[in-house]
Parts: structure tokens; sequence; C-alpha cells
């Protein structure tokens, strides 16, 4: 079943307006058969007619937005950002002399959990034993959301990049699935969360992974959610952008830095706003420095 220019227009403008995601021409396929399977379970004859249908119940939407979302992920995915993360950005962080022996790491746009969890075997194996670490777990879509507080997987999910000797030190089998082990749960905290929005009262951040999520916005939202994320993040905080974003211009806000094989973002400092004191106008620096000013 093909989908007309007009519903595939109404479909990219509910998922932009929801979730700042583009949906341009050319992925009519790809929104197709994700609306297929909606369609059949409505009872819809065609996909115009569900789009029809949709237009008219607030709930069906919340489902084509849900069924839109891109959620391809698999254990530590590209593997670099996570070898960088134990043997590069953890262990600057332990040797700071001074601060909580806390860490906040934020994983947005999580998917079903592989990232979250993944940074949260790694924190396991390296964690100092007396430091403690939360991982904030969010994706803009509650089905996802629901998968990271069940924290089960499976065999065909586990297959994809987990190594076997993490699938036993930190999964049980149970029935045709896999649950992580409680330890891990207890670690990462996730809630719904939408990247493009208003942004809730969150920690401090020391580390936020960004990855592979600001090529499906436009400019003006990559924009938006970079100078949300700076304002939650650390000052001498980390962030971790996919392979394909580091590249981006992330504007004066950030500094580039690399780790290993992969560059990571620290928050630039803020300029020095330079206030005029009264009674030095027009005074050379020269002038100010012989008078001690």
């Amino acid at each position: 079943m093909s989908l007309s220019q007009q519903s595939f227009a109404y479909v990219g403008e509910l998922v932009h307006r929801e979730t700042a995601m583009v949906y341009a021409l050319g992925k009519e396929y790809l929104v197709e058969a994700r609306l297929l399977p909606l369609a059949v379970a409505a009872g819809q004859p065609d996909l115009d007619s569900y789009v029809s249908a949709v237009r008219e119940d607030v709930t069906e939407q919340g489902k084509v937005v849900d069924a839109l979302m891109i959620n391809e992920t698999s254990w530590f995915r590209d593997n670099k950002p996570f070898r960088a993360l134990a043997t590069g950005i953890l262990p600057e962080i332990f040797a700071r002399p001074e601060g909580p022996r806390r860490l906040n790491v934020w994983s947005a746009a999580c998917s079903s959990g592989q990232e979250p969890y993944s940074i949260a075997m790694v924190l396991d194996q390296h964690l100092p034993g007396d430091w403690s670490a939360d991982v904030w777990a969010t994706d803009v879509s509650p089905t996802m959301v629901e998968r990271v507080q069940a924290g089960r997987y499976t065999q065909v999910e586990v297959n994809r990049g987990l190594p076997a000797t993490s699938l036993v030190d930190y999964f049980t089998r149970e029935g045709s699935e896999w649950a992580v082990a409680q330890r891990l749960k207890e670690m990462v905290r996730p809630s719904r969360l939408n990247l493009a929005g208003q942004l809730p009262a969150m920690p401090r951040f020391d580390i936020v992974f960004l990855r592979n999520v600001l090529i499906y916005f436009d400019d003006e939202t990559k924009q938006r959610v970079l100078d949300g994320v700076r304002d939650v993040i650390s000052p001498n905080g980390y962030l971790v952008l996919g392979s394909s974003e580091t590249s981006l211009d992330l504007g004066e806000r950030w500094a580039r830095e690399t780790c290993g094989r992969i560059m990571l973002h620290r928050p630039a400092p803020r300029p020095r706003v330079h206030v005029p004191r009264p009674g030095l106008a027009g005074l050379t620096d020269h002038d100010l420095t012989a008078m001690g000013a």
C-alpha cells in the first residue's frame, strides 16, 4: 500500500511537531513500512485511510510517532567511545583531587537501552570502591523507555555486539529472554524526554552520550539541543557524539579534544565580559597597570 504525498506530508509534520525529527521526501518507503502494521491493526483498507483516521485520533497519533522513531542500536555500538570511556575519560575524572565521588552520565536518545547498559557495564568494571554512579537513560519513545525499565532482551538482540563474557557476567536467562543484572538496573535511571523540547530539572552531568541523533534534526534544532546539553553538563565534562556527527559545527560553546581514536567535545570557557570601572574611562592598559588597577 502506497502513501499519497498529502498523507506523507501530514505524517512528517506530526513527527516533526512532536519530536523535531525530519522525514524529508525520499523517505516514503520507510514511513509506509512503519505505518503498514498500524493500519492493519486498525482495520483500515489502505494507508491513506489510516492517516485520515489518525488526524482525528490522538491515541493513534501517538502510535504513529512512536513507530517512526529510529531505534537502531546495539551493545557497545562502534566500540571506540566505550574504549575511550574506560581508558581516557574515567581515569581523568577519577584522578581529580576534589569534588564529590559521584558520577552522573546521560545517555540521550537511548532507544531500547543497549547504550546505557553498556555504559553501566564499563562503570561496573572501573568504578573505584568509594565512587557511585547514575546513568540517566532518556528517549522520546515511551515504548523504548519501558524496554529500558524492563531490561529484558531477546537472543537476537544480545547477539548484536554483546561479548560472551558480558552475557555471562551481567545477564540471566529467563525463558526465551535475557534479563540484565539487578546491579546494572539500579545504576540506570530511565525516563521519557524530548531532546528538542524544554529540558526538565536535571543533575549536572560529567559525561553525556548524544550519539547518532543530531543527524535527524534540522540545523536550528541541532543548535537548540546542543545549547540545552551545554547548560546541564559540568564545566569540565565530556560530550560524546556519533562518528558521523563529530564534524558538525557545534559553535563557540564547545571545544574539541582527541581521546584515543575518537573526537570528544568539552564545554568551552565562557567568554569574560568586560565591565568598565567608574572613573577609569579613557585610560590605557599601561595607565591602569601603573595605577595597580
